[in-house]
């Protein structure tokens, strides 16, 4: 079997490998292109230089929607992954009924972000509407709706995650630590937490990625509103890409420069959390 694998795996990649080629590198190379042209369609591409980054770093909507959306992920950062470090402690211990709440808590990350969105809108506006008050009305209001929506939607997968570490440290370990006179807060941040590494890698780039490509809850939920001071990079692309005429080449060069930032910060958040991993 090795054999015959070793032999004909070529057969095997190539159909992934060339879907990968055309549906993802050609596109990619593609809008770096075009993110220094002028066009409203691929054929009437002319080149413009750096014009567009220049349009785009003077685009005032866009700073302020890079400023919003490093705060949201910030803030969501700290607490998806508290809370569902929390609520994996919790789930963790033996006893009944865990597999029930860690289902219910899970739930909500199986509904698309368009729908979630809607639904919150709901629930806000109806709660707001009592104090005279409207979620797209305050920039405040929008920013703390969007983060109980991403907490809520993501807290069940990261717990799922979380769980799935701490079943994994061997037991002797805080067998050994209780024998040694550790109480339960030093056997959390002494054994517990170096163990859980690699879970809370994996967590925290998750949260911190998925936190700045946030793009279906803001649509729906706020919009941008009010005056695009709730509007995130993704969608501040998208209102520049198909909403302003003549503009699309300001549209792609922000989609390059937003690439750019949400790999760097991806790369920096992954050496930082692997260099702890190393040390433990």
């Amino acid at each position: 079997m090795e054999k015959s694998i070793k032999k004909y795996w070529p057969i095997f990649v190539l159909p992934t490998f060339a879907a990968f080629i055309i549906g993802f590198i050609v596109p990619f190379i593609e809008g770096i292109y075009l993110s220094f042209c002028k066009f409203t369609t691929i054929r009437d591409a002319s080149f413009m230089g750096l014009s567009n980054y220049v349009e785009a770093f003077k685009d005032n909507t866009f700073t302020h929607a890079f400023g919003f959306t490093a705060v949201f992920a910030v803030v969501t950062l700290v607490l998806i992954n508290v809370l569902a470090f929390a609520i994996a402690l919790a789930l963790a211990q033996k006893i009944k009924g865990t597999n029930i709440f860690r289902t219910i808590f899970f739930m909500p990350n199986l509904i698309g972000g368009i729908v979630l969105g809607y639904i919150w809108q709901l629930i806000f506006d109806g709660i707001f509407e009592k104090f005279d008050l409207a979620l797209k009305l305050s920039a405040k209001l929008g920013f703390w709706g969007l983060v109980i929506l991403i907490c809520w939607q993501q807290i069940g997968y990261m717990m799922i995650v979380y769980i799935a570490g701490l079943q994994a440290i061997p037991g002797s370990l805080n067998e050994a630590a209780m024998i040694d006179g550790a109480n339960k807060w030093q056997r959390l941040i002494h054994v517990t937490i170096p163990n859980m590494m690699p879970s809370i890698t994996i967590c925290t780039f998750l949260t911190i990625t998925n936190s700045f490509k946030l793009f279906d809850q803001n649509l729906s939920l706020t919009g941008g509103e009010p005056m695009h001071q709730t509007e995130m990079m993704a969608l501040n692309i998208y209102d520049t890409f198909y909403g302003r005429v003549g503009y699309e080449g300001v549209g792609q060069a922000k989609a390059v420069i937003f690439f750019i930032i949400v790999v760097a910060i991806g790369m920096i958040q992954l050496y930082a959390t692997k260099s702890k991993e190393v040390q433990q």
